[in-house]
């Protein structure tokens, strides 16, 4: 497996040159946000590693085709919201959606490798979720998040708050990536995977990286902030996971 620090970008990349240049389908997306809840999912997460450091990663999603319109889009389990309009569950999403540098302040690109068959394989199992409108779940979501509290209890094991037909982001990476015959965290079930065991898969990959100094100050900034019993502010935007 690459080391993630092995092929970081140069500094002053935007997350769009940074997506253009490394974004294929079928390759996995992380992403590390801004929002309380993207904060939230970070802290959780800091019980898979062994010092318990903060995850850089709240939110995965799977890299789709390249469109008519000249852009490529991923396939993801999120919650939109807009005005009037509420989209929750799997969905498309053009990839410009996480051009912004503000609110996605660490992004990586897993590229496995794999061969065009399973590429379509992949996304053809996404886009028949995307047509029978699975649900996003905040339900399990918050088990996954509940049996972090003892991680090396998750392994075989069954999310509590499971539902049918309903799936969140990381989750949703694990079972496509099944259905392609890859198995990104062995031993784990699909709705127990997080974004940071996404990150940490033993599976031969390349990864690229980009991650702002801010980005990093600001995550040992709240980690310290949570150690003093200081809440962190909320900002804009919608749950991941």
């Amino acid at each position: 497996m690459s080391d993630p620090l092995l092929n970081p970008a140069p500094p002053g990349t935007t997350n769009r040159e940074f997506l253009e240049r490394h974004a294929r389908p079928g390759c996995v997306g992380l992403a590390g946000g801004t929002t309380l809840v993207d904060r939230a999912i970070a802290a959780a997460e800091r019980h898979i590693d062994a010092e318990k450091r903060w995850s850089r990663w709240s939110h995965a999603f799977v890299i789709g085709e390249r469109r008519a319109d000249g852009h490529l889009w991923v396939i993801e389990s999120d919650l939109e919201i807009h005005r009037r309009h509420i989209r929750l569950g799997v969905q498309e999403n053009r990839l410009s959606k996480y051009y912004a540098d503000e609110d996605y302040t660490t992004l990586a690109i897993l590229d496995f490798g794999l061969p065009a068959e399973s590429v379509n394989t992949l996304l053809a199992a996404g886009l028949e979720m995307v047509a029978s409108r699975t649900r996003y779940s905040l339900r399990e979501l918050l088990g996954t998040l509940i049996s972090l509290q003892r991680p090396a209890r998750r392994t075989g094991r069954a999310n509590l708050l499971s539902r049918d037909r309903s799936i969140y982001c990381s989750a949703l990476v694990q079972h496509l990536y099944r259905k392609a015959g890859v198995d990104l965290v062995p031993g784990l079930h699909d709705k127990h995977t997080t974004p940071e065991d996404l990150s940490r898969t033993l599976v031969p990959h390349t990864r690229h990286f980009l991650e702002r100094a801010r980005a990093q100050s600001r995550l040992a900034g709240l980690a310290r902030r949570v150690k003093a019993g200081i809440k962190p502010l909320a900002r804009r935007r919608t749950p991941k996971g």
